[in-house]
């Protein structure tokens, strides 16, 4: 009976992984294909990357994502921490429920309502959709992301060591930054990150919320996808996938390090 449930496990995970990255494999290997056509194999070449970065309605497209994933990520960081701490250490005040579910609404409202409560309110207010109505979006659909991420750090701090800091004579604000923030600095990155795979990623609200000269490489694909896949986009999907994969194993080694490295201190404060 072990026997016959362990094989049935091993089946059921190797189909299950088949059917998630069976897909992305195939498009990786005929990003490499000589042919134009994209289910038929005609040899290896990389032709299409040179392709690719050659096409200039793609670039665009790229240098937008990546423009406003950055400045995104990192305001909605910043709004997602501070939003963590009030929720975290100022459990009574006025309006904390509905401010609550302000933050964390996104978390559970379908895009589509997001983006279109979003074009709403620009147009209400008269700001012309371009990258500056994209950003505020991206911000706020992946601030509250941040927010639980955080959050979930604050939630197990020790606050006693900011305590101890205080009692020494430090002043709250030197406390914060040499006490807390490196303590919670893991979640704010990986909140960092969170933010920014979630606005490279973003195809819904975007096409609500972008305007001429905006216009994001999701956007791009689905719009090209429409008319055909062509082995460009098979390239530039190949380039997110490396991008992605590259940060994640960055952010596992070094969590992984300061993990060795928390466990070593541990040791020699015990012999010590």
């Amino acid at each position: 009976m072990n026997s016959s449930w362990s094989r049935f496990n091993i089946t059921a995970i190797v189909l299950g992984f088949a059917f998630l990255y069976l897909p992305i494999v195939l498009l990786v290997i005929f990003s490499f294909n000589e042919s134009k056509l994209v289910t038929v194999w005609g040899g290896f070449s990389t032709k299409w990357y040179v392709s690719l970065f050659h096409n200039q309605g793609l670039m665009d497209a790229a240098w937008v994502t990546i423009r406003v994933g950055l400045i995104s990520a990192t305001l909605a960081t910043i709004l997602g921490t501070l939003a963590a701490l009030a929720l975290t250490r100022y459990t009574r005040f006025r309006g904390r429920v509905l401010f609550s579910g302000m933050v964390f609404a996104p978390l559970v409202m379908p895009e589509v309502i997001t983006g279109l409560s979003l074009l709403l309110l620009f147009v209400a207010v008269g700001l012309d959709r371009g990258f500056v109505t994209l950003t505020l979006a991206h911000i706020t659909f992946s601030m509250c992301f941040v927010a639980v991420v955080v959050q979930s750090r604050l939630v197990t701090f020790d606050r006693s060591l900011e305590e101890a800091a205080m009692d020494l004579g430090a002043p709250p604000v030197k406390t914060f930054f040499q006490i807390t923030l490196p303590v919670i600095l893991p979640a704010i990155i990986s909140g960092w990150m969170l933010a920014f795979t979630l606005s490279i990623d973003d195809l819904v609200i975007s096409s609500f919320t972008s305007g001429p000269g905006a216009t994001t490489l999701p956007m791009k694909i689905y719009s090209q996808v429409r008319l055909g896949v062509t082995p460009e986009i098979n390239a530039a999907c190949t380039i997110l996938i490396g991008i992605v994969a590259v940060g994640v194993i960055a952010a596992s080694l070094v969590n992984k390090q300061r993990e060795v490295q928390r466990l070593r201190d541990e040791q020699a404060a015990q012999r010590g």
